[in-house]
């Protein structure tokens, strides 16, 4: 019997496929349809659904495995920049992020009127990466400590609803305003219990 390795590992491709190719749809066009996302994976659409039962499960999937990759970044922008560099650089990967989310907006927001935890699990997720590069800042002396991830967060947050063209660049100015408030009174404004940023 000849082994199912290599077809666990075409199917591994497949899926991995399908996602690279509905995340590049969804940033041209919102409403792609699954047999564009089918045609640039280079599959069949009867293989699309056989890893993603609708086109809202396969949007829920991209989404996750964007926050996922997203939330890996601070430790590796801390180990090549300084901690107030750092977190500039997340902000504005939120902004790219929100780009996606956009891209999948008429989904998303059929996602979110069910109880899919996808986006109470990204807001954590990316609550505590901001956490993670503020609290770095304020050991730098770099940043003010009386903000936490989620209010940062919460700050961003409108950039998610912007439509006009050219958000991109309006949302990066909301980014470098956010970010001088961010470093105003570093050193000098309260810290939480354990030099971190203190709740708001």
């Amino acid at each position: 019997m000849p082994s199912s390795r290599p077809l666990r590992a075409d199917a591994r491709r497949n899926r991995e496929a399908l996602l690279a190719a509905a995340r590049e749809a969804f940033l041209a066009d919102d409403e792609a349809h699954v047999e564009e996302i089918a045609r640039r994976a280079g599959v069949a659409v009867g293989t699309l659904y056989r890893h993603f039962e609708t086109r809202e499960a396969l949007v829920a999937e991209v989404y996750r495995q964007e926050v996922a990759e997203l939330c890996t970044a601070p430790a590796r922008l801390l180990a090549d920049q300084s901690p107030d560099e750092a977190l500039h650089t997340f902000l504005l990967l939120l902004v790219e992020h929100a780009a996606v989310g956009r891209g999948m907006g008429q989904a998303l927001e059929s996602i979110m009127a069910t109880d899919s935890p996808v986006f109470g699990d990204a807001r954590e997720q990316m609550a505590r990466a901001l956490d993670e590069l503020l609290a770095a800042g304020v050991a730098a002396g770099l940043v003010r400590g009386d903000v936490s991830g989620l209010v940062v967060l919460r700050a961003l947050g409108g950039v998610c609803g912007m439509r006009a063209k050219g958000w991109e660049d309006d949302a990066a100015r909301i980014v470098a305003v956010l970010y001088d408030g961010l470093r105003y009174g570093a050193g000098r404004l309260g810290q939480g219990p354990s030099g971190g940023p203190r709740e708001s």
